[in-house]
């Protein structure tokens, strides 16, 4: 039971300080709504599971030990959080939306879900954490039902966390915050993405 407190408080840790998807699902919760962004959740959510089946039945070790598995997920995340940066900035300067109207059209479903799932797929550094988070948990000889009990709390406090930041920045007060400094969270964002779609292209 210590053990599994453990990885649970580093779950938890890694999952809910801040990133780029957890930094997008909050610029969709306040900019789209809660719906939109809980899609957005549901995508991010769908990989990070992924990303803890890999590492929970050692598959894990495969990508860690081949070099270039690594490195194409670091460049394809890398350019991606450079377009996200893009978008953010090209929505920063353009003109706002007439008042009582929304402040963006609100995007397809779909395009969200994969949205999630791409941000989360081009992050190595997503399925390194579940490395290092299981083997704080999962000593040699560990019983499949501990590593069950790991792997199952661990997605269920993903679905807490990320589908929380949808929930917690669709409120109104957050909505409205948004609407007021929607300049200055786009270009903070950009500014965001753009640095780590750069650390990620040019980290060692």
């Amino acid at each position: 039971m210590q053990d599994l407190l453990v990885v649970y408080i580093a779950y938890v840790i890694a999952a809910g300080s801040p990133g780029p998807s957890n930094m997008a699902i909050m610029n969709v919760a306040m900019s789209q709504g809660r719906r939109p962004a809980l899609v957005l959740a549901a995508g991010v959510i769908t990989m990070s599971t992924c990303w803890g089946l890999i590492a929970v039945t050692g598959i894990s070790t495969v990508l860690v030990r081949y070099a270039n598995a690594l490195i194409i997920l670091k460049i394809a995340g890398g350019l991606y959080l450079l377009w996200l940066a893009w978008k953010a900035a090209r929505s920063a300067v353009a003109a706002d939306a007439p008042a009582g109207g929304p402040a963006r059209p609100t995007a397809a479903p779909g395009t969200l879900y994969r949205r999630g799932i791409l941000m989360h797929l081009g992050n190595p550094k997503a399925v390194l954490a579940w490395v290092a988070i299981m083997s704080l948990g999962l000593k040699p000889g560990a019983s499949p039902d501990m590593a069950l009990m790991a792997f199952g709390g661990c997605v269920l406090l993903g679905i807490s966390i990320f589908g929380g930041y949808a929930v917690l920045f669709s409120t109104a007060p957050m909505v409205r915050g948004y609407a007021r400094a929607r300049r200055w969270i786009e270009a903070s964002l950009a500014v965001f993405f753009a640095g780590a779609g750069s650390r990620l292209l040019f980290s060692h």
